[in-house]
């Protein structure tokens, strides 16, 4: 059974990471259509369960509030729901999850927000955190160390060597996709649930398979752990669940006006498409730039070391702008793929414990600011 699920993987694999990279550059026709996907369904796939209460109703309550509040406040886009009641789509949770993916992928979906809760061995364990498509350090080849239980069993297997490595390789290629969108957020939502005292648990990289199998930037947030008795109690009343709506509402709103405005002034006022918000976690970079120099010469491909991203930009940008603050004339331009190919950095580290430790300093006048690895690439 394990080695047929094996396959159906590699070729569910093979086919998404065909239309991805064949895909990537949806994302400029803006954010039309936005998918709430309520998590787990049905007397199949509950979900955690704690107190005589199933993680399937939370979750779905939470994602028609959610889906009612965009539909109210922003007439302009569509949404989408992969499931308004309580239901399973398959008795078998690959097939239920791609299910899930099929309805956000027939849409036509901009963005898919996947709403979950949490559960840990301790019940002391609270707070919030936000996933998008990746691999964790923790992971192991057989996923003995994910993250929590109820989520083991919708990580893709990453046991098999050939399944590893095309999931990587998707991986890879998501960086000049989507991943620098669903990033971003990733990291929006997490700002505004910080914003309402929730404690921070940061964004977390795992092989999920909803994410995996849908062509649009996705994130899969988890609203609070139904095992701490008091985190239950909040997210299942309706101040709690209020809250939580606004806060993902709040990061929807950002994330549609930045995707918007970048494209309006990409396209119609090149020098005014900086970003504020780092948009890609790993991007391969080129050769650093300054206003005064030319295109980067050829050079090998090799590991440059790590770095501070603390802008990224659709059109190329003076070292000198203004926008860069204490850091004008001292930043790095990095080249890479996606609809802001320009990453500015600053500060260049052996390793990353050395650039984790001058980040602080950076992130008083770049909140958003991150640790990077850099790529010198061919140009």
């Amino acid at each position: 059974m394990k080695r047929i699920g094996v396959c159906i993987i590699l070729t569910l694999v093979g086919i998404i990471l065909s239309f991805n990279v064949a895909s990537g550059e949806n994302v400029a026709q803006g954010v039309r259509v936005i998918v709430i996907d309520a998590g787990h369904g049905g007397s199949k796939f509950p979900g955690a369960k704690y107190g005589g209460i199933c993680e399937k109703d939370i979750n779905l309550q939470v994602a028609l509030k959610l889906g009612a509040l965009i539909e109210k406040s922003m007439p302009d886009i569509k949404v989408v729901y992969t499931r308004k009641v309580d239901k399973q789509f398959s008795s078998v949770l690959t097939d239920d999850l791609q299910a899930r993916a099929d309805i956000a992928n027939g849409a036509d979906g901009d963005l898919l927000i996947s709403i979950h809760s949490n559960a840990a061995r301790d019940p002391r364990t609270h707070g919030v955190e936000t996933l998008i498509m990746g691999e964790s350090s923790l992971e192991t080849r057989s996923n003995d160390n994910a993250l929590y239980l109820n989520n083991k069993d919708e990580l893709l297997d990453m046991s098999d060597s050939k399944t590893a490595a095309i999931v990587r390789a998707y991986i890879k290629n998501l960086q000049f996709t989507y991943g620098e969108y669903s990033e971003m957020m990733a990291r929006l939502v997490q700002k505004h649930y910080k914003s309402q005292g929730r404690y921070n648990r940061g964004i977390r990289r795992q092989p999920l398979k909803v994410l995996y199998a849908t062509d649009m930037p996705s994130v899969l947030t988890e609203i609070g752990f139904m095992s701490n008795p008091q985190e239950l109690k909040y997210i299942t009343s309706e101040k709690g669940q209020r809250e939580i709506v606004s806060a993902i509402f709040e990061a929807v709103k950002d994330y549609v006006a930045f995707v918007r405005k970048s494209l309006l002034l990409g396209e119609k006022e090149p020098q005014q498409t900086a970003v504020a918000e780092p948009v890609a976690k790993s991007a391969p970079s080129a050769e650093p730039q300054s206003e005064h120099k030319a295109d980067a010469e050829r050079v090998d491909t090799t590991v440059a070391g790590w770095t501070i991203q603390i802008m990224a930009s659709a059109v190329r940008l003076d070292a000198g702008d203004a926008r860069f603050k204490s850091y004008r004339c001292k930043v790095t331009e990095v080249r890479s793929e996606g609809r802001f190919p320009y990453k500015y950095c600053v500060g260049t580290y052996s390793d990353k414990a050395s650039a984790q430790k001058a980040l602080p300093a950076v992130r008083k006048e770049f909140p958003e600011a991150f640790v990077t690895k850099t790529v010198q690439d061919k140009k």
